[in-house]
């Protein structure tokens, strides 16, 4: 694609944390279990995030990392049961518009694919550990995340695609470029759009969402747990996965 040498000699990788392997080792499962049902619990209840997160953190001593892992893997009663009504199986978006958080999406894959930690949810997504606060930086994984997305767009069918990728955050240009890029050469028509406001372009719209963000999920129509499905999809390839079951 010509794509590679652009991305510099310096990549690196979407895998682990330096204490991942000290913070969610097998012995600290059942902790991060148990913190993750007693948040649930909390937020069943109507408690505060933050509040609730660091009652939760604090009663099972739990490092920054594992809270942010609980976080992302709790959820009410409510939301668990409202976002199971509104998921789209794979098999059911044949002939339907597709609509792709991009970062969310594509991050994921690639920490699939580095052996980083990936976490199930209470709600069934796959969600990873990574964090770019405005920076997304491209890694060795980048291309072969790409190409495994647009291999399951290709596999689903959808009637239109569009990929939307965070504008203020970094490389985004770029990374838009790779999907277009890998696409063709797939021959796979989509759009993939930097764009300001993502989240509130998904939650507003009327296609399937592509997403595992809880901000988004509570408040768009049909969603596709698509990360999820990629890696079940290329399970030969990615295993070992280091996957966190805390549902």
């Amino acid at each position: 694609m010509g794509l590679s040498s652009g991305m510099g000699a310096s990549r690196r990788h979407r895998g682990p944390h330096p204490l991942d392997a000290e913070l969610f080792s097998a012995d600290k499962l059942p902790t991060l279990q148990d913190a993750s049902r007693d948040l649930s619990w909390l937020r069943t209840r109507g408690y505060a995030g933050a509040s609730s997160l660091k009652l939760v953190g604090d009663r099972h001593q739990l490092r920054g990392r594992q809270r942010v892992a609980v976080a992302r893997c709790a959820c009410s009663d409510t939301a668990k049961g409202d976002r199971a009504s509104r998921l789209c199986a794979p098999g059911a978006l044949a002939a339907r518009p597709l609509v792709i958080d991009g970062l969310n999406v594509i991050t994921t894959i690639e920490v699939a694919l580095a052996g980083g930690v990936l976490l199930l949810g209470r709600d069934t997504c796959v969600r990873d550990m990574a964090s770019f606060h405005g920076s997304y930086r491209l890694v060795q994984e980048t291309e072969r995340a790409v190409a495994i997305l647009v291999d399951m767009i290709k596999l689903m069918g959808p009637s239109e695609v569009t990929v939307y990728i965070d504008r203020p955050v970094s490389n985004s240009g770029r990374l838009a470029e790779i999907v277009r890029a890998t696409a063709t050469a797939k021959d796979l028509r989509l759009e993939a759009a930097t764009a300001d406001r993502v989240d509130e372009t998904l939650k507003a719209s009327t296609a399937v969402v592509a997403t595992a963000d809880s901000a988004i999920l509570d408040q768009c129509g049909d969603w596709l747990n698509l990360a999820r499905v990629a890696i079940d999809q290329n399970h030969a390839e990615l295993e070992p996965l280091w996957l966190l079951d805390l549902s």
